[in-house]
C-alpha cells in the first residue's frame, strides 16, 4: 500500500508499530553497550521510554476513535515510508555509531509525524500527531542535553577510553601481531629463495607459498589462543580474522616487486617495501602501544635487519 492512501486508523496503526520497534531498538543499544559504556547506555534508556510514553499516548487515542482491535502495519508494508536498518545479534557496536543511527531514527520519526498530519482530517488525531514531530524534534535536544552533563561528569571521555582500549585490544594488538609476523618472518624465506636462485618468478612463489600460509597459521593461533570472555579481547574470529589477513599482507608486501622479470630491481624494490612496512609497524606502535619513537624504530629495525641477513647468508651459501 501506498503511505498517501493510508486512512487515519491505519496511521495512527503504523504509528504504533512504528514505535513499538523503536522502543525495542534503544532498548537493544541500551543492552549492548551497558557493561563498558554505562552513559550511553543511559541515554538509550531514557530515549526507550520516551519512545514507550508516545506509544502509550497513541494507543489512547486509537482506542476512544476505533476502538480495541489494532491492525498490524509495519513499515515494510507501506510502500515510500523508511524502514530500519537491522543489526545481526551478537555483533558489536561503537558508542558513536549508536549515537548516529538514534540521531538518524529521530529525523525519520518526525517526518513521518509532520507528513501524517498533513493527511489527518480530525482534529484530534492532527494535533497528536504534530506534537509528536515536535517531540521528536526534541529529542536530539534531549541527547545532546544527557550528553552535555555526562560530559561535565567526565562518564564520556571514560567511553572514549573504553573504546580505545578495545579497539586497541580487538583489532590493534592482533593486527600488529600479523603485520610484524607477515613482514619480518616472511624476509628469510623470500630473500633466501631470492639469493638462491637469482629467479625472479621462483622467489615470488616462494614469498606468495610464505605469505599465505603464515596467515592461515597465524588466524588460527590468534583464534584459538583466547576466546576473549575473560581477557575482554572480543570474538575470537575477528580477532583471527584481522590478524591473518594483515599476515599476509605484511608479506605479500614485499613479494608482489618479484612480479618483476630483472632481478636486481625487483630486488631493490621489494627492499624499500620492507623498510616501509618496518616503518608503518614502528608508528603502530608508538601511536597505540605506547612505545617511545626510538625504541620502537629501534626494535623493528633490528628485527628485520637480523632476519633479512640470516635470509641473504642462507640463500648466497
Amino acid at each position: 500500500m501506498n503511505f498517501r492512501d493510508l486512512t487515519e486508523r491505519e496511521i495512527v496503526a503504523l504509528a504504533i508499530s512504528a514505535e513499538e520497534e523503536d522502543g525495542r531498538i534503544y532498548a537493544d543499544f541500551a543492552e549492548a553497550l551497558r557493561s563498558e559504556f554505562p552513559a550511553t547506555a543511559a541515554l538509550f534508556d531514557a530515549m526507550k521510554e520516551e519512545e514507550s510514553t508516545h506509544r502509550h499516548r497513541l494507543i489512547d487515542l486509537y482506542r476512544l476513535k476505533f476502538g480495541e482491535h489494532i491492525p498490524l502495519i509495519r513499515r515494510e508494508d507501506v510502500r515510500g515510508f523508511y524502514t530500519r536498518r537491522t543489526r545481526p545479534l551478537g555483533l558489536r557496536i561503537r558508542p558513536e555509531r549508536a549515537r548516529a543511527e538514534a540521531a538518524r531514527m529521530e529525523i525519520q520519526s518526525r517526518n513521518f509525524y509532520q507528513r501524517a498530519a498533513q493527511l489527518a482530517r480530525d482534529a484530534s488525531i492532527r494535533q497528536l500527531l504534530g506534537d509528536l514531530a515536535a517531540e521528536e524534534a526534541r529529542h536530539e535536544a534531549l541527547a545532546e542535553g544527557i550528553n552535555a552533563q555526562q560530559a561535565q561528569e567526565g562518564q564520556v571521555a571514560q567511553e572514549h577510553d573504553s573504546a580505545r582500549r578495545s579497539f586497541v585490544l580487538q583489532i590493534v594488538q592482533p593486527g600488529l601481531a600479523g603485520l610484524m609476523d607477515g613482514s619480518v618472518s616472511t624476509l628469510a624465506p623470500l630473500f633466501a629463495a631470492a639469493f638462491a636462485t637469482n629467479n625472479t618468478a621462483e622467489t615470488f612463489r616462494v614469498g606468495l607459498a610464505a605469505s599465505v600460509g603464515a596467515g592461515i597459521s597465524m588466524g588460527f593461533a590468534e583464534a584459538l589462543s583466547d576466546d576473549g570472555k575473560i581477557s575482554g579481547r572480543g570474538s575470537p574470529l575477528l580477532r583471527g580474522s584481522v590478524c591473518g589477513l594483515m599476515t599476509t599482507l605484511g608479506g605479500i608486501g614485499h613479494t608482489l616487486p618479484y612480479l618483476i622479470a630483472d632481478f636486481h630491481t625487483a630486488t631493490g624494490i621489494a627492499i624499500v617495501v620492507v623498510l616501509v612496512e618496518l616503518a608503518a609497524i614502528s608508528w603502530i606502535r608508538w601511536r597505540y602501544m605506547e612505545t617511545s619513537p626510538v625504541a620502537a624504530t629501534t626494535q623493528v629495525a633490528l628485527g628485520g635487519a637480523l632476519v633479512f641477513v640470516a635470509g641473504w647468508l642462507i640463500g648466497s651459501t
